[in-house]
């Protein structure tokens, strides 16, 4: 039997039947009928509000990323979703599963250029350049059925957010409705002659290299398994962090994986863009072969591989490994090899100082189920490679879209998909101040995310840059005129707390491990202010973008 209300409530009841818990909101006015429809049904829905639409967006990201499950955000149109569209952006080059749900004016007002509150001249066309798929909802009888297609679209494949713009008018819209369930995903099937293709090559393969990213967290198993039976060094650079926990000798950073790189004669890829291999770094071995798996058709050829496999991630590397194991034997053990690379890398960015240094303090009080979310910021750049991290989806990352602010409010939708478990974003004082009036979520909807905010008082690595290109006269619009973060977080009911440099690095660091440690006991939201240099150590841009050893 058909149910009968309005669009709203046909919206709300299909994102329940697909098992979404949470959605992240500011209402507005083209909104109301949306809002008044998740109230009624906060026994199986909730609601978190924020200040921000670019801060709620980011939370439904980091629930997305944080779970693997849909993220879901509402926001009012014209000004509300282009406030949003930089999370969307950043969802969209992370692979995310986000669906955002845009109010507008109404239906007979669009693109008449009345003037309406909010209104865009074209807001679907505006959506479509941000996200995998978006549509209008025109009727109740349809919004079930838009609604589930777009959660089918942005969770099948390659993840991406996807929108649905619902004018205010249509929202309220009273009718029969029937809710679309989910629906089977399907993914292709494998490919067995180019799977046959690709293990003929790995069947000589002396130093081979798997390059995961975030396309593989669900393959951890498969991924393992193919890594040691190759003794292949297996490199992260962010969204793969934890595929293969750090723990293995097999794991490698983008950091300890290039001292592998001159000596690779096969690259795997899986679910990941490569990017270290064409963007990052040189000294590329002559004849080296490419094999890359992806579910993408598009992403699997585009770097030109010698053998591209389409297909779930899990599901080829599986597939793969079976087919070599028909060619060869295993590969003799390289751990204790692999470790003194690793070591040694270990050893080698101790050069980096402070950055270093506290993120291996923040590691030291994180339990080891905790959460990271990196940012925009050279303690965020040091993290990506000397932070340890044991489980795939535990280093929340922006991605390549590097955008600044992220972190803060991405914790807190992380911090919202997982209560019972530690968060900690890391934050400069510039980015941090992108999103510090979150500060008021959390403390409202209990979200203890703990914030630790180095405070050098720039925008450090853009000063940094514009010092070393230009001179440091031309350094400008990078300094930063700061409030007191401690009393700012206390204003807002979280604890807070202060560390100094200045009172020697090793104290400083012990202490940011003992009160980072406090902070996460309480569970309380809580900011942590670290005081600090710029400048101080070598810049984390030399394992980042390492420089040719050819010659050398």
């Amino acid at each position: 039997m058909p149910s009968l209300g309005t669009t709203a409530e046909a919206v709300v009841d299909t994102l329940i039947d697909h098992g979404v818990d949470t959605v992240f909101a500011i209402p507005g006015a083209q909104t109301y009928e949306l809002v008044n429809a998740l109230a009624a049904r906060q026994d199986r829905i909730r609601i978190i509000g924020g200040r921000h639409e670019q801060a709620v967006a980011y939370m439904a990201f980091g629930y997305a990323q944080a779970t693997g499950e849909l993220g879901v955000v509402s926001v009012v149109p014209g000004p509300g979703l282009l406030n949003a569209g930089a999370a969307l952006l950043t969802a969209y080059g992370e692979s995310q599963p986000v669906l955002c749900i845009v109010g507008d004016v109404a239906a007979g007002a669009r693109g008449r250029g009345l003037g309406h509150v909010h209104e865009m001249p074209d807001q679907l066309a505006t959506l479509r350049t941000l996200t995998k798929w978006a549509s209008n909802i025109e009727h109740v009888s349809e919004a079930s059925g838009v609604v589930a297609e777009a959660i089918a679209r942005a969770t099948s494949g390659r993840p991406r957010p996807v929108a649905v713009s619902i004018p205010r008018d249509t929202l309220a819209q009273r009718g029969p409705y029937r809710v679309t369930g989910p629906r089977p995903l399907p993914t292709p099937p494998v490919d067995k002659e180019r799977i046959a293709a690709a293990a003929d090559i790995l069947a000589t393969a002396r130093n081979p290299m798997i390059m995961v990213g975030g396309g593989a967290r669900e393959a951890r198993a498969e991924v393992a398994a193919l890594a040691e039976y190759l003794q292949a060094a297996t490199v992260a650079f962010r969204g793969g962090r934890g595929v293969v926990s750090d723990d293995s000798p097999l794991s490698f950073t983008s950091a300890s994986g290039f001292e592998r790189w001159a000596d690779t004669d096969v690259l795997i890829g899986i679910g990941s863009r490569l990017e270290l291999t064409w963007a990052r770094w040189p000294d590329r071995a002559p004849g080296l072969k490419v094999v890359n798996i992806d579910i993408d058709p598009e992403q699997a050829v585009r770097l030109t591989p010698d053998v591209a496999l389409v297909g779930d991630a899990a599901e080829t590397t599986k597939a793969l490994a079976e087919a070599v194991a028909a060619r060869r034997g295993p590969a003799p053990d390289r751990s204790a090899e692999f470790l003194a690379v690793k070591e040694g890398k270990a050893k080698e960015i101790e050069d980096l100082g402070p950055t270093i240094e506290f993120v291996r303090a923040i590691r030291a009080a994180l339990p080891e189920d905790g959460f990271l979310v990196e940012e925009v910021s050279q303690v965020g750049f040091v993290s990506s490679f000397g932070f340890g991290v044991t489980a795939p989806r535990q280093f929340i990352t922006c991605g390549h879209q590097s955008t600044l602010g992220f972190g803060f409010p991405t914790a807190l939708g992380v911090q919202a998909a997982h209560p019972d478990r530690a968060v900690v974003s890391v934050s400069g004082d510039g980015g941090f101040m992108f999103g510090v009036q979150e500060l008021a979520t959390a403390v409202q909807y209990d979200l203890p995310v703990v914030a630790v905010v180095f405070n050098n008082q720039a925008y450090g690595n853009v000063k940094l840059d514009l010092e070393g290109r230009y001179g440091a006269d031309r350094a400008v619009g990078v300094d930063l005129h700061n409030p007191d973060f401690v009393a700012l977080a206390e204003s807002f009911g979280a604890d807070a707390y202060r560390i100094d440099e200045g009172d020697g690095l090793q104290v400083a660091a012990a202490k940011l491990t003992r009160t980072t440690a406090q902070a996460v006991a309480k569970r309380r939201p809580a900011v942590i202010e670290v005081r600090c240099a710029l400048g101080a150590g070598e810049s984390p841009w030399k394992y980042l973008e390492p420089a040719s050893r050819k010659g050398a």
